[in-house]
């Protein structure tokens, strides 16, 4: 039969001990994480958020760290001069 939740987050953490990845992991670090990774190679916002079957894109954005990221770069590319 198919292993539990909990087994996946053990293995997932076992995997990332391995590595010394010090923060915890889960199923839905993965799914963020593959929704980033997507929009960054196919820069298509609108089949990330059916792919991840979200109901507005501004969500899908902000799950998936886009927002924050935009405004980052926003910042770090003013220029006052």
């Amino acid at each position: 039969g198919p292993i539990s939740r909990v087994r996946v987050w053990q293995i997932l953490n076992e995997a990332a001990k391995q590595f010394e990845y010090k923060d915890k992991i889960g199923c839905h670090t993965l799914r963020k994480t593959f929704g980033y990774w997507l929009y960054q190679e196919k820069k298509d916002i609108m089949a990330v958020k059916e792919l991840l079957n979200q109901s507005d894109i501004s969500v899908t954005k902000r799950y998936i760290g886009i927002d924050q990221e935009q405004k980052d770069n926003m910042i770090c590319n003013l220029n006052f001069g």
